[in-house]
């Protein structure tokens, strides 16, 4: 009598793709503070970030898990997420609940030897993503704020695992990004597979024109918040380059260096857009990391962001 066996090797590459590593790009909005704050060549500090991203990595491939296990029915009348591997059958519904409570579990204890608050934060990104593929992801507007909330929730968990503070300028920012990202993934997703609520019950709410709108808000939000962000927050020059091109010419101000990123900015949120309107930003991690003019776009800011801010000035203040 012959019995299906599951081959552990092809058993062990689904569990990976069930916790959807490439998603922990997220997870490095963890790291924002600690950049902004001028402490990213602080060893110490530095040390204890990258240990709650990988906590942070752990949740949310346990929310991951949870979410495909509430969903495997939907997903596989989804054209794309039918692939995944609780929908297909590669891995099983009893293993998979296995994989959710263990990860999730480890998170938690782990976040508590880091730190309690940062504990509670992840407990309360835990519990909220749980509502969120139980109900709250039914919710027109709930839904895009939820997902938004996951991104605040990784930054300021930075923020105060390190006792820092981050600007006002810099919260309205990261909340617009937020649903920027949250609301472009909505649009994306009625682009594939329209109003169908046999994928999700929330998309028959929102009409094409709303998600349109609410993209274009969040956009003009995002970039103009960072722009005031590096109006009232950059960091006074010291390197003989920037005080030279300031002696040459007013216009090139030592206290608004930041201001060089903008371009760079507007050029990243316009190429998101285009690419929300095109449906391919159903999964914004992975443009990040595949979209050659988005991708190289992010890596300028970011090569500006940490040259101003560590090419001589102190960014305490922030």
């Amino acid at each position: 009598m012959k019995t299906n066996t599951i081959n552990p090797i092809y058993l062990g590459f689904a569990l990976i793709k069930l916790a959807r590593p490439v998603h922990w790009v997220k997870n490095l909005g963890i790291f924002a503070a600690l950049v902004f704050t001028g402490g990213l060549m602080d060893r110490q500090l530095f040390t204890t970030v990258f240990w709650a991203f990988c906590v942070f990595n752990l949740a949310s491939s346990a929310t991951y898990v949870f979410n495909d296990i509430v969903d495997r029915e939907r997903d596989r009348a989804h054209p794309i997420k039918r692939y995944r591997p609780i929908a297909s059958g590669a891995v099983p519904v009893s293993l998979a609940s296995f994989y959710a409570i263990t990860l999730a579990i480890i998170s938690i204890i782990w976040s508590y030897n880091i730190s309690e608050i940062f504990s509670t934060l992840v407990l309360s990104y835990l519990l909220l993503q749980i509502a969120y593929s139980l109900y709250l992801k039914n919710l027109h507007i709930i839904d895009i704020l939820i997902i938004a909330s996951g991104f605040v929730i990784r930054i300021y968990s930075g923020a105060f695992l390190i006792d820092a503070h981050l600007s006002v300028w810099f919260l309205l920012c990261v909340i617009s990004i937020a649903l920027f990202l949250a609301s472009g993934k909505r649009r994306a997703e009625l682009g594939v597979v329209g109003s169908s609520t046999k994928t999700r019950k929330s998309l028959k709410r929102y009409p094409v024109e709303l998600l349109n709108s609410y993209v274009t808000m969040f956009g003009n939000a995002a970039w103009m918040s960072w722009a005031l962000f590096t109006f009232f927050e950059s960091p006074k020059a010291s390197l003989p380059v920037w005080l030279l091109l300031a002696e040459l010419s007013k216009t090139t101000t030592v206290d608004k260096l930041l201001m060089i990123t903008i371009p760079v900015t507007i050029f990243g949120i316009m190429r998101y857009q285009s690419l929300i309107f095109e449906g391919r930003s159903e999964a914004p991690e992975k443009l990040l990391l595949r979209d050659i003019p988005l991708v190289t776009s992010v890596i300028i800011w970011a090569f500006l962001v940490v040259s101003i801010l560590y090419g001589g000035p102190s960014a305490s203040h922030f």
